[in-house]
């Protein structure tokens, strides 16, 4: 039985039911699992690993809903820089399509490595691109070396240009081998326990990446394997468009007709919706992930976050893509989703009169519906973790993994800002974590990498992208 210590924090935030903060707190786990949290001196007072957190803030880990690991390789691609989407994924298609296996797990390493560095624990990563021998399995693989919690998806592209779908024909995949891969992963990774290191999600890339028999027949397999659901949807109006067109539907309502809403579902961006969509969302339990960094890089739009939160809609955050982000920083995530909620807010006109409603001081905006640093901390943490289906992390309590992080708080980047050490961690400049630590093991240690030599994976995969990129 492995046991961890940690005490003497200036302040753990717990993220539990009464969202306790504890000046002086501390908790104690044994073989990865959470046994007490409280004050320092309540804890037992030994253990096989001690952490005294003196002058630090202990935070649960991140959750991160919505990734792209192999995208690490085409991070700032000079021809992709200053696109949105849809020509965005057609400078890169043919780029990822030949990631090969060593290039797979560098670029798993280093997008984990960078989440990890930034306080994520928890990562679920959306590959859907499967050629030159790429597999899921590396990525489990290259997730299982770091020490990382692993939601890895069998991800799928079936529709080429030639059947009206975006990606080139030889970018995609037979949906025969796709479903026969689908069940191989699942039955062979899949781990539905309390305290899983590895899970399985069915991902489908896009609307208008697959057809409509993968979209059903995958929707069927996840269900009967026990496994969630995950595309992208409603990101961009070109792919409102690609489905009116193609479908005479609106994205929402062509994927619940095929059988695509759910609490076991989720979906990336969902930028694009109505109240009634937002509503059918709500009542169908199914969730969105916000990538606030990703959609201002593509000029996307801004996700009704706050309309998500007042409906019941679950909503967690993510990276997404290294190269629709080029970062893998999740500190740096929460950040910005408070702060494009606050801009969004201040782009509405008050309640009343639109008149002058940019000088009257009768009509002020509406501050109480911005978001806050706690609510930011709450979607990076308890919001992702209900996304993706977890009671078992997303908050520091009596039963939960030990996944949490430590930020030093005598630095320069919160010099001034202790008056609130839990709100400076969002509203001042995002900082290294000096230890995460993922079930209950230290993963980062001093603000480096412990687990593995990631100064040679660094060097390995700066060669793979410029071979994959020239």
């Amino acid at each position: 039985m492995a046991s961890l210590l940690v005490k003497n924090a200036d302040m753990l935030v717990t993220m539990d039911r009464d969202r306790r903060e504890l000046a002086g707190g501390g908790l104690y786990a044994e073989d990865g699992v959470i046994k007490a949290v409280g004050a320092s001196e309540t804890l037992p007072s030994q253990a096989d690993r001690v952490i005294d957190a003196r002058g630090q803030i202990v935070l649960p880990g991140f959750v991160n809903t919505h990734h792209h690991l192999n995208q690490t390789l085409t991070r700032n691609l000079p021809a992709a820089q200053d696109n949105n989407l849809f020509p965005w994924l057609q400078a890169h298609y043919r780029i990822w399509a030949k990631t090969h296996p060593e290039a797979s797990r560098t670029s798993a390493l280093i997008g984990l490595g960078e989440l990890a560095l930034s306080g994520c624990t928890t990562v679920f990563d959306h590959s859907y691109l499967f050629r030159s021998g790429n597999k899921v399995d590396f990525l489990i693989e290259a997730a299982a070396d770091l020490g990382v919690r692993f939601h890895a998806s069998r991800g799928s592209m079936s529709l080429g240009e030639s059947k009206g779908g975006l990606p080139p024909d030889d970018c995609v995949e037979e949906e025969e081998d796709i479903l026969a891969d689908c069940i191989r992963v699942v039955d062979r990774y899949h781990d539905a326990a309390h305290g899983a290191m590895t899970r399985i999600v069915l991902a489908p890339c896009s609307p208008f990446s697959v057809s409509e028999d993968l979209l059903r027949e995958t929707a069927v397999l996840a269900r009967d394997k026990k496994v969630m659901l995950h595309t992208h949807l409603c990101e961009t109006l070109d792919e409102e468009r690609y489905t009116l067109e193609r479908f005479g539907k609106r994205p929402v309502e062509w994927m619940e007709d095929l059988g695509w809403l759910g609490d076991d579902v989720w979906f990336a961006h969902a930028i694009h919706v109505d109240d009634e969509e937002i509503g059918k969302f709500a009542r169908s339990g199914c969730g969105a992930a916000h990538c606030p960094c990703s959609n201002m890089r593509l000029a996307s739009g801004i996700a009704p976050v706050k309309k998500y939160l007042r409906a019941g809609v679950k909503v967690g955050l993510g990276v997404d893509g290294s190269a629709s982000n080029d970062s893998s920083n999740m500190l740096l995530e929460a950040r910005q989703a408070m702060l494009l909620s606050r801009l969004q807010m201040g782009l509405l006109p008050p309640e009343g009169p639109r008149k002058h409603f940019l000088l009257s001081q009768s009509h002020p905006l509406r501050t109480h519906e911005w978001m806050t640093a706690r609510q930011a901390l709450e979607l990076a943490t308890l919001g992702g973790a209900a996304v993706l289906g977890r009671d078992d992390v997303g908050a520091l309590e009596t039963g939960r993994c030990a996944d949490f992080f430590t930020l030093d708080l005598n630095t320069i980047d919160y010099a001034g800002a202790l008056h609130d050490p839990v709100a400076a961690t969002i509203f001042c400049a995002p900082q290294k974590a000096r230890y995460t630590v993922i079930n209950g093991k230290v993963v980062v240690e001093d603000g480096q990498i412990v687990t593995l030599d990631i100064g040679s994976v660094i060097e390995e995969h700066n060669r793979h992208s410029r071979e994959l990129a020239g």
